[in-house]
């Protein structure tokens, strides 16, 4: 089903090496080719890969792995974007909301995925722009979220929001979330936003730490350009980031367009993926009485 397969990870230690040499293993029994991320610093090496620069994977492989947690895999996601390569996490980290394949036994079931015994899914990026004295200073892409935060200052910040040009609120806080499907389990829920099912159409608009306690996480449809704008007292206060990357300061005037992108991101996962299940295990939720 693969025959060229990427492995990607953001940082190098005894446990990732094991389970890249294990990985590489798998992927040269079953006959496929292993490409390694550049970053990855090995002790060892096998005649069946080699090394490529993380946005050189996207275009050469079929499959990308990402071995850590779930913020390796969002690595890979925006390194990758937009090619339409699936992506699959062997989770080393914590959670493992996306990296959901765990590393204790690879052989069997790494093995059953690459002979075809996976299902794919495809998940929004959000796109963001932002706009100083009428230019574009800054864009990005995140499979997670977009947020505005108070960065340098203990006050407030002021954002006033807009849904298609349609004033929302104007509101005093910490900041914001959007967040799509996949990022609703992330900072948002942290904020006390709603968890959505990633077949569903939406985005979430979670304040952080309002002011105003009646002003309420939103769900709004994912067709929709979300503006906001910051209006806070002074500059220098506020800050953007993307799926936990720094991308640009904010100023007093800026204006924040965020909507979803075109192309979606494609995850891999073994076919007996259960999208509840993951909840129940993740969140310590009642366990199934049957």
């Amino acid at each position: 089903m693969f025959r060229n397969i990427g492995i990607v990870s953001a940082v190098s230690s005894k446990t990732i090496e094991k389970a890249v040499l294990e990985v590489v293993s798998i992927i040269s029994e079953k006959g496929c080719k292993a490409y390694l991320d550049n970053r990855i610093v090995l002790n060892s090496a096998s005649a069946n890969m080699e090394v490529l620069p993380v946005a050189a994977l996207s275009e050469k492989c079929d499959l990308i792995i990402s071995i850590g947690g779930d913020g390796t895999l969002l690595q890979a996601a925006t390194l990758t974007y937009p090619h339409e390569v699936a992506l699959l996490g062997i989770n080393l980290g914590r959670l493992g909301f996306l990296a959901d394949l765990p590393p204790d036994n690879l052989k069997v079931d790494l093995g059953a995925i690459l002979e075809g015994d996976i299902v794919t899914e495809e998940r929004s990026v959000l796109g963001c722009e932002v706009v100083r004295s009428e230019k574009v200073i800054a864009t990005c892409h995140g499979l997670n979220d977009v947020v505005i935060q108070k960065w340098n200052s203990a006050r407030l910040i002021t954002l006033n929001t807009y849904v298609n040009d349609k004033f929302l609120h104007s509101q005093r806080g910490d900041g914001m979330i959007v967040a799509t499907p996949t990022g609703s389990t992330a900072y948002a829920m942290s904020g006390g936003g709603p968890i959505l099912d990633p077949e569903i159409d939406a985005l979430a608009l979670v304040p952080i730490c309002p002011h105003t306690l009646t002003n309420r996480p939103i769900v709004i449809s994912d067709k929709a350009m979300i503006e906001i704008r910051i209006a806070t007292e002074r500059d220098d206060q506020a800050r953007l980031t993307c799926d936990g990357n720094s991308i640009h300061d904010l100023l007093r005037g800026d204006k924040i367009f965020i909507s979803r992108k075109a192309k979606a991101i494609k995850l891999a996962h073994p076919s007996k993926n259960n999208h509840y299940a993951t909840l129940r295990a993740k969140l310590n939720w009642a366990l199934d009485p049957c």
